[in-house]
């Protein structure tokens, strides 16, 4: 049995707790300053009170001050925070893991560099260690809703990283009979994918705030912008440098976000014809990783398109998604621009 260490606990790095204590393994759950109620119930109770569980057999939790002590020994450290708290984790964690200890995140996101450029998580971190260090980062994604992994329904990820020795292992460790686990080293292909399908997922859910607005039922127009979301997140796929395969990732992840992902709740309001920010106002505060990377992505591909690397039109959904999120446009889907890629 290892000792698994997970920092972050929110929902889906808490819903690793369940393959990981399947396979035997001691885990110590760790809350970010964010998270002292979390910690403070499940130690109280054992129960998780955002995922409405009660946390397996062998789960520890600790504060963020006991950050040290849940590191001692751990085979394997697990971010599980937002794509807002990528740099905190960088900047806290990283530092207190040994080079020998491989670090798997759920995290989803893109990061912009100056000139544009879009690094996934595990590369911009990779680029920011100090010298010398030879930290192994690793990242999940594919399709999988974090209530349905605890409740062990079948569900099938890709791990990625750029060494295959070091993924079989994390695979041996955390595979279950529901758990299912693709290794890749397509990490750009990957976490573009992943990230790009809760941008995406609010797109789709425009057409479906339209459809409940006017009060009727149809399915041509969302599935239209499934398609339009997959053609423009494969173009950057490849425009990042990753394999057109990863793409698969998106068409699953894309699925199970329109249907049951927070990202839906916002496109659906806009959908409707809310302005962003009464938008927000109605969400109440919901955290919403989707808002964030549509905003990051067209921002880059301006400063792409203005050092000639990339043309915006060709991303007319993403684009016209950024114009509600940032110029608080009033809704027009862009429906002869797509079809005219």
């Amino acid at each position: 049995m290892s000792v698994i260490t997970i920092v972050g606990s929110g929902v889906m790095g808490s819903a690793m707790c369940w393959p990981a204590t399947d396979n035997g393994h001691e885990v110590r759950l760790v809350g970010t300053h964010l998270d002292r109620e979390i910690i403070d119930q499940a130690k109280a109770t054992g129960r998780h009170i955002k995922l409405d569980r009660t946390l397996p057999e062998h789960v520890t939790p600790y504060q963020i001050e006991d950050l040290e002590t849940a590191l001692t020994g751990a085979s394997l450290v697990i971010s599980g925070v937002s794509s807002f708290g990528a740099r905190w984790f960088e900047e806290n964690v990283l530092p207190k893991i040994p080079d020998d200890v491989p670090v798997l995140s759920v995290t989803k996101g893109l990061e912009a560099q100056e000139d544009g450029t879009l690094l996934p998580f595990p590369l911009a971190m990779k680029s920011r260690l100090p010298e010398g260090r030879k930290l192994s980062l690793n990242a999940i994604g594919g399709p999988c809703m974090c209530y349905e992994l605890c409740d062990r329904y079948d569900t099938t990820v890709a791990f990625c990283g750029d060494d295959m020795a070091i993924l079989e292992k994390l695979r041996a460790m955390l595979e279950t009979d529901h758990y299912h686990v693709c290794l890749t080293k397509d990490i750009p292909g990957l976490e573009c994918a992943v990230a790009m399908k809760n941008g995406f997922a609010l797109g789709v859910a425009l057409a479906i705030g339209e459809k409940e607005a006017k009060g009727i039922s149809n399915l041509n127009p969302e599935s239209a912008l499934v398609t339009e979301a997959t053609r423009e997140t494969l173009k950057l796929i490849r425009l990042m440098g990753g394999e057109d395969e990863s793409i698969c990732y998106f068409a699953g992840d894309l699925y199970v976000t329109v249907y049951a992902g927070r990202s839906r709740r916002l496109g659906v309001l806009l959908g409707k014809g809310y302005d962003i920010d009464d938008a927000m106002k109605e969400l109440n505060g919901v955290t919403l990783e989707s808002a964030a990377v549509d905003a990051t992505v067209a921002q880059a591909l301006k400063r792409l398109e203005a050092a000639g690397r990339a043309e915006t039109k060709e991303f007319p959904l993403l684009m016209h998604i950024n114009e509600l999120l940032t110029d608080h446009k009033p809704l027009n889907i862009p429906w002869e621009a797509m079809a005219r890629q």
